[in-house]
């Protein structure tokens, strides 16, 4: 008889208390949460501009229809160069036949005329590159990052120094 009660509570298995474990997770979430909103608010990390305090986001402003109000003043001079779109044949051994690429060049507002002037050298050595890039190579997606670098870097060659920041493609189409 005496083996009995041990036997009993032997088949009830120890509950441990769940209240730290519920005392943490809370904890956790508060903290996220605040931190989240700390953030999302602008106390953290920096302040909200002006522009956007004064008015407390809403109203007042323009909308970029994402929420935000578009900010017309924080914007450094921009301007874009279009190029006029290139169709490169890739020769008769490829499967595509030919590339059509167009890009804009980001260039200083100050010497967008003479971007302009020189846009004929600018077509001839992109294309010209283009012509030397293997089919399997322009197929790629990891290799555009690598393509764009290597067209800007002529670019820049071709214009000088200064004048061009940027290539962005605006149609890459294997056909």
């Amino acid at each position: 008889m005496a083996d009995e009660p041990s036997a009993e509570t032997a088949e009830k298995p120890a509950k441990g208390s769940k209240k730290g474990l519920m005392m943490g997770l809370l904890g956790a979430i508060l903290l996220g949460g605040g931190g989240f909103y700390a953030t999302y608010s602008g106390m953290i990390l920096g302040p909200k501009s002006e522009s956007v305090a004064s008015d407390g986001g809403h109203g007042g402003g323009e909308s970029s229809g994402h929420g935000d109000p578009v900010m017309s003043g924080d914007l450094p001079d921009i301007m874009f160069i279009e190029m006029e779109p290139m169709v490169i044949s890739l020769g008769d051994a490829a499967h595509s036949r030919y590339l059509r690429f167009s890009a804009q060049l980001d260039v200083e507002p100050a010497y967008a005329a003479e971007v302009n002037l020189v846009m004929p050298r600018i077509l001839d050595v992109l294309n010209t590159y283009l012509r030397a890039v293997s089919e399997e190579e322009l197929a790629k997606p990891s290799s555009f990052d690598r393509l764009r670098a290597q067209m800007l870097r002529r670019v820049q060659v071709v214009t000088g120094p200064g004048r061009v920041k940027d290539l962005l493609i605006t149609e890459f189409i294997l056909g």
